[in-house]
Protein backbone atom coordinates (compact mmCIF):
# COMPACT_ATOMS: atom_id res chain seq x y z
CA UNK A 1 0.00 0.00 0.00
CA UNK A 2 3.10 2.32 0.63
CA UNK A 3 4.48 1.64 -2.45
CA UNK A 4 0.86 2.77 -4.65
CA UNK A 5 0.72 5.55 -2.51
CA UNK A 6 4.28 6.81 -3.28
CA UNK A 7 3.59 5.93 -7.18
CA UNK A 8 0.43 7.91 -6.56
CA UNK A 9 1.79 10.99 -5.55
CA UNK A 10 4.50 10.85 -8.32
CA UNK A 11 2.17 10.70 -10.54
CA UNK A 12 -0.15 13.66 -9.29
CA UNK A 13 2.92 15.99 -9.10
CA UNK A 14 3.88 14.98 -12.21
CA UNK A 15 0.71 16.11 -13.75
CA UNK A 16 0.55 19.03 -11.64
CA UNK A 17 4.31 20.19 -13.14
CA UNK A 18 2.67 19.29 -16.47
CA UNK A 19 -0.37 21.29 -16.29
CA UNK A 20 1.16 24.02 -14.76
CA UNK A 21 3.99 24.08 -17.58
CA UNK A 22 0.90 24.39 -20.14
CA UNK A 23 -1.02 26.56 -17.96
CA UNK A 24 -2.12 29.79 -20.12
CA UNK A 25 0.68 32.34 -20.09
CA UNK A 26 0.08 36.15 -19.47
CA UNK A 27 1.64 38.36 -22.20
CA UNK A 28 3.14 40.20 -19.64
CA UNK A 29 5.43 36.81 -18.98
CA UNK A 30 9.17 37.49 -19.38
CA UNK A 31 9.81 34.02 -20.54
CA UNK A 32 7.15 34.74 -23.07
CA UNK A 33 8.02 35.05 -26.86
CA UNK A 34 8.70 38.61 -27.85
CA UNK A 35 8.74 37.53 -31.67
CA UNK A 36 7.21 34.83 -34.11
CA UNK A 37 9.46 32.60 -35.78
CA UNK A 38 10.76 33.38 -39.44
CA UNK A 39 8.31 32.34 -41.34
CA UNK A 40 8.22 33.40 -44.76
CA UNK A 41 8.53 37.27 -46.56
CA UNK A 42 7.22 38.55 -43.04
CA UNK A 43 8.96 38.94 -40.12
CA UNK A 44 7.33 40.11 -36.66
CA UNK A 45 8.24 40.78 -33.43
CA UNK A 46 6.48 43.04 -30.54
CA UNK A 47 7.75 45.60 -27.84
CA UNK A 48 7.20 44.65 -24.14
CA UNK A 49 3.32 43.86 -23.79
CA UNK A 50 3.44 45.50 -20.18
CA UNK A 51 4.45 49.18 -21.83
CA UNK A 52 1.63 48.50 -24.23
CA UNK A 53 -1.85 50.78 -23.60
CA UNK A 54 -4.08 47.96 -23.21
CA UNK A 55 -2.30 46.85 -20.11
CA UNK A 56 -1.48 50.37 -18.65
CA UNK A 57 -4.52 51.79 -18.34
CA UNK A 58 -6.84 49.01 -18.05
CA UNK A 59 -9.61 48.90 -15.28
CA UNK A 60 -8.71 45.23 -15.18
CA UNK A 61 -4.92 44.69 -15.75
CA UNK A 62 -5.71 40.53 -14.73
CA UNK A 63 -8.00 40.06 -18.00
CA UNK A 64 -5.93 42.75 -20.01
CA UNK A 65 -3.00 40.77 -19.77
CA UNK A 66 -4.38 37.19 -20.08
CA UNK A 67 -3.89 34.66 -23.31
CA UNK A 68 -1.87 35.22 -26.04
CA UNK A 69 -3.47 37.57 -27.70
CA UNK A 70 -0.32 39.58 -28.74
CA UNK A 71 0.79 36.18 -30.30
CA UNK A 72 -2.04 36.13 -32.32
CA UNK A 73 -2.36 39.59 -33.62
CA UNK A 74 1.27 38.83 -34.64
CA UNK A 75 0.60 35.83 -36.32
CA UNK A 76 -2.11 37.55 -38.25
CA UNK A 77 -0.37 40.28 -39.48
CA UNK A 78 2.48 37.54 -40.60
CA UNK A 79 -0.43 35.88 -42.69
CA UNK A 80 -2.38 39.30 -43.87
CA UNK A 81 0.75 41.48 -44.63
CA UNK A 82 2.48 38.22 -46.71
CA UNK A 83 -0.47 38.75 -49.22
CA UNK A 84 0.67 41.56 -51.61
CA UNK A 85 4.26 40.85 -51.48
CA UNK A 86 5.47 40.30 -54.49
CA UNK A 87 8.56 37.53 -55.20
CA UNK A 88 11.73 38.47 -53.72
CA UNK A 89 10.11 41.24 -50.76
CA UNK A 90 10.20 40.98 -47.69
CA UNK A 91 8.89 42.81 -44.31
CA UNK A 92 9.96 43.33 -41.06
CA UNK A 93 7.30 44.87 -38.31
CA UNK A 94 7.36 45.69 -34.64
CA UNK A 95 4.06 46.05 -33.05
CA UNK A 96 4.86 48.99 -30.68
CA UNK A 97 1.49 49.73 -28.73
CA UNK A 98 -1.68 48.14 -28.75
CA UNK A 99 -4.91 49.08 -27.60
CA UNK A 100 -7.70 46.62 -27.73
CA UNK A 101 -11.39 47.78 -28.95
CA UNK A 102 -13.71 48.05 -25.84
CA UNK A 103 -12.77 48.63 -21.85
CA UNK A 104 -13.72 47.20 -18.53
CA UNK A 105 -16.03 48.96 -16.43
CA UNK A 106 -16.26 47.74 -12.96
CA UNK A 107 -18.38 50.23 -11.42
CA UNK A 108 -21.06 48.21 -13.19
CA UNK A 109 -20.71 45.61 -10.89
CA UNK A 110 -19.22 42.78 -9.08
CA UNK A 111 -18.72 40.93 -12.77
CA UNK A 112 -18.37 44.27 -14.11
CA UNK A 113 -14.59 44.07 -14.18
CA UNK A 114 -14.76 40.41 -16.19
CA UNK A 115 -16.66 41.88 -19.23
CA UNK A 116 -14.91 43.92 -22.22
CA UNK A 117 -17.49 46.88 -22.69
CA UNK A 118 -17.55 47.52 -26.35
CA UNK A 119 -18.24 51.81 -27.12
CA UNK A 120 -17.48 54.52 -29.65
CA UNK A 121 -15.05 55.64 -26.84
CA UNK A 122 -13.03 52.59 -26.80
CA UNK A 123 -11.64 52.44 -30.20
CA UNK A 124 -8.77 50.10 -31.13
CA UNK A 125 -5.98 51.53 -32.02
CA UNK A 126 -2.42 49.78 -32.91
CA UNK A 127 1.14 51.70 -33.58
CA UNK A 128 3.66 49.38 -35.87
CA UNK A 129 7.08 50.06 -37.41
CA UNK A 130 7.69 48.80 -40.47
CA UNK A 131 10.02 48.10 -43.25
CA UNK A 132 9.81 46.43 -46.97
CA UNK A 133 12.42 45.46 -48.81
CA UNK A 134 12.80 44.71 -51.94
CA UNK A 135 15.04 41.11 -52.92
CA UNK A 136 18.28 42.85 -53.07
CA UNK A 137 17.71 44.26 -49.61
CA UNK A 138 16.89 47.56 -50.44
CA UNK A 139 14.57 49.48 -48.93
CA UNK A 140 10.92 50.32 -50.68
CA UNK A 141 9.10 51.81 -47.57
CA UNK A 142 9.58 52.33 -43.91
CA UNK A 143 7.83 54.19 -41.23
CA UNK A 144 5.19 54.08 -38.51
CA UNK A 145 1.86 53.26 -39.08
CA UNK A 146 -1.02 54.86 -36.15
CA UNK A 147 -3.89 52.75 -37.00
CA UNK A 148 -7.30 53.12 -35.09
CA UNK A 149 -10.36 53.04 -36.14
CA UNK A 150 -13.26 55.61 -34.19
CA UNK A 151 -15.92 53.93 -35.87
CA UNK A 152 -15.40 50.68 -35.37
CA UNK A 153 -18.73 49.46 -34.42
CA UNK A 154 -20.68 50.81 -37.59
CA UNK A 155 -18.90 48.61 -39.61
CA UNK A 156 -21.06 46.18 -41.56
CA UNK A 157 -20.35 42.79 -41.06
CA UNK A 158 -17.95 42.70 -38.22
CA UNK A 159 -20.67 42.73 -35.36
CA UNK A 160 -21.19 38.89 -36.58
CA UNK A 161 -17.52 37.50 -36.42
CA UNK A 162 -17.28 35.95 -32.73
CA UNK A 163 -13.24 36.65 -32.89
CA UNK A 164 -12.33 38.68 -29.88
CA UNK A 165 -9.98 40.29 -32.32
CA UNK A 166 -11.77 40.64 -34.68
CA UNK A 167 -11.64 44.89 -34.58
CA UNK A 168 -8.44 44.52 -34.16
CA UNK A 169 -7.66 42.57 -36.92
CA UNK A 170 -9.14 44.63 -39.49
CA UNK A 171 -7.13 47.62 -38.92
CA UNK A 172 -4.38 45.53 -39.78
CA UNK A 173 -6.46 44.35 -42.75
CA UNK A 174 -6.98 48.20 -43.79
CA UNK A 175 -3.54 49.12 -43.33
CA UNK A 176 -2.71 46.20 -45.50
CA UNK A 177 -5.42 46.96 -47.90
CA UNK A 178 -4.24 51.18 -48.04
CA UNK A 179 -0.62 51.12 -47.19
CA UNK A 180 1.31 47.76 -47.69
CA UNK A 181 -0.02 46.60 -50.91
CA UNK A 182 0.29 49.91 -52.29
CA UNK A 183 4.25 50.09 -51.80
CA UNK A 184 4.79 46.28 -52.30
CA UNK A 185 2.74 46.38 -55.90
CA UNK A 186 4.51 50.43 -56.78
CA UNK A 187 7.76 48.69 -56.47
CA UNK A 188 7.20 45.90 -59.00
Amino acid sequence: MNRSLSAALLLAGALAMGSAAAAPRTVTDPQAPRALEAKGPVSVKWNDPAQFTEIRQSSNRFEAERGDWVQQLARYVQTSAAKPLQPGQTLDVTLVDVKRAGDYEPWHGPRGSDIRIMRDIYPPRITLQYTLKDASGGIIDEGEAKLSDSGYLHNIGVRSDSDPLRFEKRLIDDWVKRQLTTQATAAR
